[in-house]
Formats: C-alpha cells, sequence, structure tokens
C-alpha cells in the first residue's frame, strides 16, 4: 500500500497525526500548480518525491479562476494536478483561501472583489462571502472528488491564510470553516499563522487543527503553538527555506547547510513539515504581486519579480540544488522508505537561437485596439473602475484656459506614470498653463498580497489635479494582459507605426531545433511582457536582479516560433536571445 493509499484513515491524534491509529509523519513540499506547465507536473512531483517527501501543498489563486465575477476559467487545472499528484503516490494539501498571500496579485483575491468591497474583504460582511460562497461552489467539487476519505490524495484543507497577520474576524473564520464542510470537506481542517501569540490567536479555530510558518527557532515556535494548543500534531506549515526577490533589489539567498539545520530542528521536535517552497516555479501572466516596505508595510512599493525561484531546493528549471541534496540527508531517516533516485531533467533547448525584432504598432494603437474602449467620466477611473486586473490605462483631459502655468499633480498615482502636456513628456507637477491637453499612462506593477494595503487600488487614486483644482471629464482606456489571448484580435493591429527606441510592440519569428527549457533574454530594453507562442511568460525589467525569463520547453516548437514584446519604457536593439 503507498503512502497515499493510505490516506483514506488520516485523522489527528493527540500528539500526531494517524493513519488507521499509526502515527505518521506529513514530509510535505509546496509546489504551486499554477507557477509550473502542466506538462512538467509529472517531473516535479516525481522530484518531491526523491527528495523524501510524502506529501504537497498548493495554493488555489482565485482571481487567475475568476477574472470576472461568475465567469470561470480552467478550474479543472486543481483536479488535473490532485490526479498528478496521486498518480506520482504523494498525498495533497489544498489551501483553497479565499486570500493566499504566496507573492501573488492581490494575494489571490480578484481585482472586481477588492474595487467594490474594499475592506470588507476577509470579514464576516455577507456580500463578500457571497462572492466566497459562489467561488467555492465552483471549486471544491474539484477537492471533494480527490479527498482522502473518497480514496484520494487529499488530506487536508486549509481555512483562509495566515489571517492573524491580518485580522481578528472570528465569525468570518467560522463561516469559512462552516462552509468548507458544507461543501463535503470531510478531510482534516486546519490554519497556519505565524508564530506570535496575537497571530495565532487571531488565525485559528475551536476544533480545527493550527500550525505555524517559520524560517528557524522551531522549538520557540512550536513552544508557542503549544501554549495555545496543549494537545494534537506540531506542524510547520511553511519551513521558508529560502526567500522572494524583488525588483531593483539585491538577490535574497539562503545558505544550503544553514537550511538543511533549520529542517533538522524541526523533525528533531517531533513535527511534521512543509517546505516551502520545494520547488517554486514562475509567476508566469504578470500575476507576479507586490509588497509594502516598512514595519505597518504601508511604505514603499516593492514589486516581486517573475521568477519565483525561492532559492528552493529545486530550482525554476526543475533541477535539483545544493540545498535538495543536504534536506535529502535530513529527511531520510524519516521517510521510512526506500530511497528513489530524481527523475531525469525535461530536455533543454539544443542551441542558443537569436530572434530578430521587428517593429509592429505603437502603445496607442495597441491600447485603442485590444483595450476595452475610451470612457469618459467626471473624475479618473482607477484601474479597478476599468476592469484592468494586469496592464495600463491610458488617461487624457483637457485642461481649460486661459490660466497662468500652474503645479499639475497626480496625487495618490500607482504604480509607473508618464505625463505628457501637448504632446510633450514633462515631469509630475511641472507648471503647465491652460488650454492645454494631457496624457497619462499608467502601469500596475503588481497589486500588494500582504498586509494591510492588500487590494488598494491601481491608477490615478487621486485624480488628476491643477494646482488645488480637479482636471474633470477625463478619457480612460484600459488595457489588460489577457486581451493577448485573442490571437483574432492581436492580428488587427498595423505593422510600422512605432519608432526604434520607442515604447510599442514588437514581433519576432525564429526557428528552433530541438526544443527545450529555455531562458529568453531582451537586452538592453526597458521592461515590459514577452509571449511565447501566445505563452506570456511574464514581466522583465532592467532594473534586474533578474536578467532573463523562464522558458518551459513544452511551449516551443520544432521549426518556426512567433515572440512578441510589450515594452513599455524604451526598446533597445531589435534582438532577443533564446538559450
Amino acid at each position: 500500500m503507498t503512502d497515499q493509499q493510505a490516506g483514506a484513515g488520516f485523522t489527528v491524534g493527540e500528539r500526531d497525526f494517524e493513519v488507521d491509529g499509526r502515527p505518521v509523519r506529513v514530509l510535505s513540499g509546496a509546489l504551486h500548480y499554477f507557477r509550473v506547465h502542466e506538462e512538467h507536473w509529472p517531473h516535479r512531483l516525481g522530484m518531491l518525491r526523491a527528495l523524501g517527501l510524502n506529501c504537497v501543498e498548493t495554493y488555489v489563486p482565485w482571481n487567475l479562476h475568476e477574472p470576472r465575477p461568475g465567469e470561470f476559467r480552467d478550474v479543472g487545472a486543481l483536479g488535473r494536478f490532485l490526479d498528478a499528484v496521486a498518480e506520482a503516490g504523494l498525498w495533497a494539501i489544498v489551501r483553497p483561501g479565499p486570500y493566499i498571500c504566496a507573492e501573488w496579485e492581490n494575494g489571490g483575491l480578484p481585482h472586481w472583489l477588492t474595487g467594490a468591497l474594499g475592506r470588507r474583504v476577509r470579514t464576516r460582511d455577507a456580500a463578500y462571502l457571497g462572492h466566497v460562497r459562489r467561488w467555492f461552489g465552483a471549486l471544491l467539487p474539484q477537492v471533494v472528488e480527490r479527498l482522502a476519505t473518497a480514496g484520494g490524495p487529499v488530506i487536508m484543507v486549509q481555512v483562509e491564510n495566515e489571517y492573524g497577520s491580518y485580522g481578528s474576524d472570528h465569525v468570518y473564520l467560522a463561516e469559512l470553516t462552516s462552509l468548507l464542510r458544507e461543501a463535503g470537506i470531510d478531510c482534516v481542517l486546519c490554519t497556519s499563522d505565524g508564530p506570535e501569540d496575537h497571530m495565532l490567536t487571531g488565525g485559528s479555530v475551536p476544533g480545527v487543527l493550527a500550525t505555524v510558518n517559520f524560517g528557524s527557532c522551531a522549538a520557540d515556535a512550536f513552544g508557542s503553538l503549544r501554549a495555545l494548543r496543549p494537545e494534537g500534531p506540531l506542524m510547520c506549515m511553511e519551513f521558508w527555506c529560502g526567500w522572494f526577490d524583488h525588483w531593483g533589489a539585491e538577490p535574497v539567498r539562503r545558505d544550503a547547510e544553514d537550511a538543511a539545520r533549520a529542517l533538522r530542528e524541526i523533525l528533531e521536535c517531533g513535527a511534521s513539515v512543509n517546505l516551502y517552497m520545494a520547488h517554486g516555479g514562475t509567476s508566469f501572466g504578470g500575476w507576479a504581486g507586490a509588497n509594502r516596505s516598512g514595519p505597518l508595510h504601508d511604505g514603499e512599493l516593492e514589486p516581486t519579480v517573475t521568477s519565483y525561484d525561492y532559492d528552493a531546493p529545486i530550482d525554476e528549471r526543475g533541477r535539483p540544488t545544493e540545498k535538495y541534496w543536504r534536506m535529502r540527508e535530513v529527511l531520510a531517516p524519516y521517510t521510512h522508505r526506500p530511497p528513489v533516485d530524481p527523475p531525469p531533467a525535461p530536455p533543454a533547448l539544443s542551441a542558443p537561437v537569436r530572434v530578430r525584432l521587428d517593429i509592429w504598432s505603437s502603445l496607442d494603437e495597441v491600447v485603442d485596439v485590444l483595450g476595452g474602449g475610451e470612457r469618459e467620466s467626471g473624475a479618473a477611473p482607477s484601474f479597478e473602475d476599468l476592469d484592468v486586473d494586469r496592464g495600463l490605462v491610458r488617461y487624457r483631459a483637457r485642461i481649460p484656459g486661459p490660466r497662468p502655468p500652474l503645479a499639475l499633480t497626480l496625487p495618490g498615482a500607482r504604480d509607473v506614470v508618464r505625463l505628457y502636456v501637448d504632446g510633450k513628456r514633462v515631469a509630475v507637477g511641472a507648471q503647465v498653463a491652460g488650454p492645454a491637453e494631457v496624457e497619462v499612462w499608467a502601469e500596475s506593477l503588481g497589486r500588494v498580497n500582504y498586509g494591510p494595503l492588500t487590494g488598494e487600488p491601481k491608477g490615478l487614486t487621486g485624480g488628476l489635479l491643477h494646482e488645488r483644482q480637479y482636471v474633470h471629464g477625463v478619457r480612460a482606456s484600459g488595457l489588460r494582459l489577457d486581451a493577448f489571448d485573442d490571437a483574432r484580435a492581436v492580428g488587427r493591429l498595423s505593422r510600422g507605426a512605432v519608432e526604434p527606441g520607442e515604447r510599442g510592440l514588437f514581433r519576432g519569428r525564429c526557428v528552433v531545433s530541438g526544443p527545450g527549457d529555455a531562458s529568453l533574454e531582451v537586452p538592453g530594453w526597458g521592461r515590459g511582457f514577452v509571449w511565447v507562442n501566445g505563452f506570456c511568460l511574464g514581466r522583465y525589467w532592467s532594473v534586474g536582479p533578474q536578467k532573463s525569463l523562464y522558458v518551459p520547453g513544452p511551449v516551443l516548437r520544432e521549426g518556426e516560433n512567433e515572440v512578441w514584446v510589450l515594452e513599455l519604457e524604451g526598446s533597445g536593439a531589435p534582438e532577443a536571445l533564446l538559450s
């Protein structure tokens, strides 16, 4: 009988997890199905099993699967992933949120939800819970059909996520617990929070297993948990064995031996563990989130890079790192089964390929053709008002006159803005006389995914001010990144309407012999997004630290391949490199 098959009798005992009364230890690794190309799922799961793990954990991003209210997109991906988990002989922990953090856009909450409800999300608010109920109604059947109690791999489901870091609405947590039970989730339920007292008490639910998240000092963290819950299994739901990176900052790395020592301490405490991350993957499609600096998380925006490598034991391409081998040694005495060799790495691109990038369309034309149309309103609308999740917005307005030069400001503008007056770029705060035509481009760098500013709006959130007077009659056009999914609409774009070195859309074609995993670079370019054969790799940015984008091998084709680059700062040499 495999570990996965034995999960049917998985329960919470007085001190341990148990299967049919026999103590067991959960040795799990985080792997987000939505950050790994589906054709690579079996390989990555095989890497987890060879590491010595018996379980995999995944979040579920609500905003990926319900881009508009009631419009569900590929919710079945979770079910297919869980089937792959079962095929790999692993257990599964599912963390459906509705909030997930995960360095993911808006912490997984849809923009249309936070835009309409603001601070009412993640509370007992009836309108919010109504949306959650609809979402869970679409999602949870994927889980119920694959519960361990029904012969599937799912042994545990989490209630919310790190709620004690955010709020203290226990009525809300009780409502979520009831929703899960009513949907048929009859496996072990859990919560996960930081080991601080206020976090554990704020996020825990009576009768639901409490777990802790930390990166070191396991004995202290479990001591805090025992003060709250004297009985029940100990588990670190997120052992932070690495960390994520921000654009424009130095990369974060954790020594492999240090991480292995911290893992050993967890296991020597008699606890179960979930490596966060075992394999990070990639925030494809521009879905990377952002943080705010400062102790109150209300400082400068810190957008997260596209790569979610996380300095994990299994790197972004699925290869074992030094951390992998050190952790495998630590886990070996606890696996209770013969070691398994890691599966062979997926094939890599056979040879570097240079991609000539040709000028295609100006940014204005891209917005006019692929955007949702221009809309005029009294005040400048936010991204949420325009139904833009990831992308940019062009604002146009007229300053009346005659009037003398006065400061033109954009209070509360997020995140990157370009201001033009009568066709010439000027600095925000410049002295502008009227009458004048004003154009503002605003770009989102990712919504905050953690802390009190989760869900903050994007765009000209404070309007346009000429001195202290609002400029009204604003015309706005929004461009969502998923507009590029419509190949026929992209085909309507004309060619040659943008100058070299400027912003706009560029197209390239190349011939590949021996496709496989690769990296793509656009040296000398500023900031933007790349699509390969219609698959959005995510954001690139010259500020680093990430210098190239990961291209999963299944995205490339033998023979001719197509590359699109949307440059939002200024293009460089007309060439990209696949290597």
